[in-house]
């Protein structure tokens, strides 16, 4: 599980790029909230991280992976 104790994880967008999004734990994993995207975007994230797909996060935040 990389990245300071699982707060961050990598998000693989549709275009093949990975966005790095902050995790808040304790939150409902349906609540926008509880994801920060903090970019950067790469095309190879550490391997040491977990990989998330976008569409396992709410609809609220999928645009914001794009705005990185």
């Amino acid at each position: 599980m990389g990245g300071k104790h699982g707060k961050y994880v990598y998000v693989e967008r549709r275009d093949g790029w990975y966005v790095k999004v902050r995790v808040l734990k304790g939150r409902d994993p349906s609540d926008p909230s509880k994801y920060i995207v903090v970019g950067p975007k790469t095309r190879n994230p550490p391997f040491t991280y977990k990989i998330l797909k976008e569409e396992e996060l709410p609809d609220e935040v999928k645009p914001l992976l794009y705005q990185v």
